[in-house]
């Protein structure tokens, strides 16, 4: 059975109140000497004071609620949850973790359970850095986790794709490379398309190069989708790219399928560059993959911190951008002297 307050004061000779008092945590003339025994007591019967009833008395119950569409399912994503409760557990919190699978109907049972067990605060999370309209009933100090509220009014973090983008495109430019594709996805929720765009224009524009619009093409956000895409500008000839800057690391995969058909190097004939550093894909390409890393560690981190108030920075009308570091492997090198 479940050891009781009762037991605990009996084995420690004092009241239930002064059990009570020291479990909790009040203020009191109990001597040192008497919470320690007190203590002592409590681990020799195995007792453990009830979360909830001290929350109902102290207002805090020491979880987090966290709310997120698809993370908890998806291993580089994982990584956000796993910074949040390392931040967490140093702050003695529990994480109620609930995946919703974007269906809004779980969302909104989720929101009014963890409302319901009174967490002291909560994180909204999406896999996918976009843009999303807050749902009904979110505390008003909800964090949000890789995506931005419509409108403003809250707090997040996202990645700072634009700058991710300049990034993987000025390594390229660095390297030599004039003619460097950007292997778009052709979905348009994700804001972080856009963003990358704007990092490869700005990029190019600062190296004096000239876009060319046959060098951005878009494909599905897949290995698959990245072979077709990249085997439409290996189709370019003489004209075709000698650097190929991929929206993630499996269209980057489809992008080493496509050269090696073609009887091109990586990085002699080409180089490639994807984002994301996916674990089990960037590192374990032949040659591994230098990509661009998504904070989601870090991001998990702030989101948690500042859902606890451990930090302040970042504010409601504009989200927290993190940045996202060049990951230098073996595909980039310089471009090579004849092209066809």
């Amino acid at each position: 059975m479940r050891a009781r307050i009762s037991d605990v004061a009996a084995a420690a000779g004092v009241s239930v109140t002064t059990v009570s008092l020291v479990m909790n945590g009040v203020e009191s003339r109990i001597s040192d000497e008497t919470s320690q025994r007190v203590r002592d007591a409590a681990r020799a019967v195995g007792y453990a004071p009830s979360s909830l009833a001290r929350g109902l008395r102290t207002q805090r119950t020491r979880t987090v609620g966290l709310i997120s569409d698809q993370i908890a399912t998806t291993p580089f994503a994982g990584r956000m949850l796993a910074g949040a409760q390392d931040v967490a557990r140093d702050h003695g919190h529990l994480v109620f973790l609930v995946n919703t699978d974007s269906d809004e109907t779980i969302e909104q049972e989720a929101i009014r359970a963890l409302t319901a067990h009174q967490v002291d605060a909560m994180i909204y999370a999406t896999m996918w850095h976009r843009t999303v309209t807050p749902p009904a009933g979110l505390r008003p100090d909800t964090v949000f986790l890789d995506c931005r509220p419509d409108g403003g009014g809250f707090r997040s973090t996202v990645p700072d794709d634009r700058e991710g983008g300049a990034s993987a495109v000025r390594e390229l430019v660095a390297a030599g490379h004039r003619r460097i594709a950007y292997l778009d996805t052709v979905d348009t929720l994700p804001i972080a398309s856009s963003l990358r765009l704007e990092g490869y224009l700005a990029v190019l524009a600062e190296a004096g190069i000239d876009a060319d619009p046959a060098l951005h093409v878009r494909g599905a956000t897949s290995a698959q989708g990245g072979r077709e895409a990249t085997e439409r500008l290996l189709d370019l000839g003489a004209d075709r790219p000698t650097a190929i800057f991929c929206f993630n690391d499996r269209m980057a995969v489809g992008a080493y399928t496509a050269a090696h058909r073609r009887g091109l190097d990586i990085p002699r004939d080409v180089s490639i560059i994807g984002y994301d550093d996916q674990q089990l894909i960037a590192a374990e390409q032949d040659p591994p993959l230098t990509t661009i890393a998504l904070p989601h560690y870090e991001m998990g981190r702030w989101a948690m911190e500042a859902a606890l108030g451990v930090r302040a920075d970042g504010d409601t009308d504009a989200a927290y951008l993190m940045e996202c570091p060049v990951i230098r492997r073996d595909s980039v090198g310089p471009p090579p002297a004849e092209v066809g």
